[in-house]
């Protein structure tokens, strides 16, 4: 990944930080399996894709309030984007009830946004593709923000 977060262990919660850009997670010990830990990884360092000084996102670059459409945008690319690596990484069958719970979860938070499923997928393979250093088409800038 290029210019990567900074990882920090300690604690009981996963998080990012968009304004200090780094990701925090629990120890891989506190974690029901080793997927379990890599799927919240993932998760967290595809909201850190969104910082300006990558990909660039909304739903990061704007301070947004829990619940609030952006939020749950931003969560769901990020549980999406999530899955997209679990795959690459060979661990989806391991993970995949829980992202699709998740995910799901989100979507009721947005019922009313008929395109979102759309976007949200297209920003959570450009945000995978970021972590993977994955070149676009030609023609086509993998460094540009995604509204």
């Amino acid at each position: 990944m290029p210019l990567p977060p900074d990882i920090r262990h300690g604690g009981n919660k996963a998080c990012y930080s968009p304004m200090l850009d780094y990701v925090k997670l629990p120890t891989p010990e506190a974690f029901e399996s080793s997927e379990d830990y890599y799927s919240t990884t993932f998760h967290e360092m595809i909201h850190s894709t969104g910082h300006a000084s990558r990909v660039g996102r909304k739903g990061i670059l704007e301070p947004s309030y829990f619940g609030s459409h952006e939020y749950s945008k931003e969560e769901l690319v990020a549980e999406m984007g999530a899955a997209f690596l679990c795959g690459y990484a060979g661990i989806e069958q391991r993970t995949i009830g829980n992202s699709a719970a998740y995910i799901a979860g989100w979507l009721k938070a947005l019922k009313n946004d008929k395109t979102l499923l759309i976007h949200a997928a297209a920003q959570a393979q450009h945000a995978s593709d970021y972590i993977l250093n994955r070149k676009r088409g030609e023609g086509e800038q993998i460094d540009e923000p995604i509204a």
